[in-house]
């Protein structure tokens, strides 16, 4: 196999998921506007994504973080568990 078909062949599936993204993107502008990305912080899993931020709201900031605000399901013992 030559080498060009080789590197067509692995370039070809992030070429095809960027030419999908960049279509959704384009739809979702033409029909609601300009977007605002920023961090959202899910307090349940202590965890941040980049989404949609809604006019209205706050981005996450980290400087403002409190690391103990974080509810690790892991840490939480079952009462059943300290009478053994």
């Amino acid at each position: 196999m030559a080498a060009q078909t080789i590197a067509l062949l692995i370039l070809l599936p992030f070429t095809v998921a960027f030419i999908y993204a960049a279509f959704h993107e384009f739809r979702r502008y033409k029909y609601e506007g300009r977007a605002v990305y920023g961090l959202a912080y899910d307090e349940e899993t202590g965890t941040t994504h980049v989404t949609g931020i809604a006019e209205g709201e706050d981005a996450y900031d980290p400087d403002n973080y409190d690391p103990s605000d974080y509810n690790d399901p892991e840490s939480k013992q079952d009462p059943n568990e300290a009478k053994t």
